[in-house]
C-alpha cells in the first residue's frame, strides 16, 4: 500500500506544533462511500495530509455501491489524517474513515480516544448516514452532520434534512462544501462548539 500525499510538501515550520500547544483532541469524520472525507481532511489540514488512497479496480464490483459516484476512480482503504489548530493551545488531530463497508471492521480502531466525530452527508445517499450515526451513537461518540455540496445533488432544506435523517434537535446540522478550507473549518467549529455545550451542560 501506497501513502500519498495530496497537497505539496509544507514549509518545516508548519509542519511543527505551537510550543505554546498543551491540549491536542482526536476527532474521527465519517460517512459513506465518496462524501467527501478525504476531501474535507486535506482542505483544512495545515501540514501535509496523509491519505491511504488506491485505484478502484474490478475487486470492489458487487460489494462496493457506486451509485451518485460513478466517476470515483480511488478510494481510502485504511484512513486518512491531517492537523489544525484551533488556537494557540488546542489543536485537533483529524483521522478520515474509510466508506466501504467493506473496511468498516477499522472504525472500531479510529474511534478509541475520538473526542467527536463529523458526519457527512451526502444528498443522493442520505440513507447511508443511518448506519454511520448508528455506529457512533454504539460507541458513544458525539457528532455534528455536515451536508456536502456535489453539483446536481438533490437539494433540501436543513429542516427537511433533519427529519429525513431523524436528526435530534440538539445535534447540529449544517451544509458545507468540503473543497473549501473556510466551510471544513466551520464544520470543525461547530463540532468543538458542540462538544464544549455538553460538557457545560453535564456539570451544571
Amino acid at each position: 500500500m501506497d501513502f500519498k500525499n495530496s497537497e505539496p510538501m509544507a514549509p518545516l515550520s508548519e509542519e511543527r506544533l505551537p510550543h505554546t500547544a498543551s491540549a491536542a483532541v482526536k476527532i474521527v469524520v465519517v460517512g459513506g462511500f465518496g462524501v467527501g472525507k478525504t476531501t474535507l481532511v486535506g482542505s483544512v489540514s495545515e501540514i501535509r495530509p496523509l491519505t491511504t488512497e488506491e485505484t478502484m479496480t474490478q475487486a470492489g464490483v458487487g460489494i462496493d455501491d457506486p451509485a451518485g459516484v460513478e466517476r470515483k476512480t480511488a478510494t481510502t482503504v485504511a484512513m486518512d489524517f491531517g492537523r489544525i489548530s484551533i488556537s494557540d493551545e488546542l489543536v485537533l488531530y483529524l483521522f478520515g474513515t474509510p466508506g466501504q463497508e467493506r473496511f468498516w471492521f477499522l472504525w472500531n480502531g479510529l474511534f478509541e480516544g475520538a473526542l467527536g466525530a463529523v458526519v457527512l452527508a451526502d444528498t443522493r445517499r442520505l440513507e447511508v448516514s443511518f448506519d454511520v450515526m448508528g455506529r457512533l451513537e454504539e460507541s458513544g461518540v458525539p457528532f455534528v452532520v455536515a451536508v456536502n455540496s456535489f453539483p446536481g445533488a438533490p437539494v433540501h432544506s436543513l429542516d427537511e434534512l433533519r427529519a429525513a435523517l431523524d436528526l435530534p434537535s440538539g445535534v447540529p446540522l449544517l451544509a458545507c462544501d468540503a473543497r473549501r478550507r473556510d466551510s471544513s473549518r466551520d464544520v470543525l467549529m461547530t463540532l468543538m462548539h458542540y462538544l464544549h455545550s455538553l460538557v457545560v451542560s453535564e456539570t451544571s
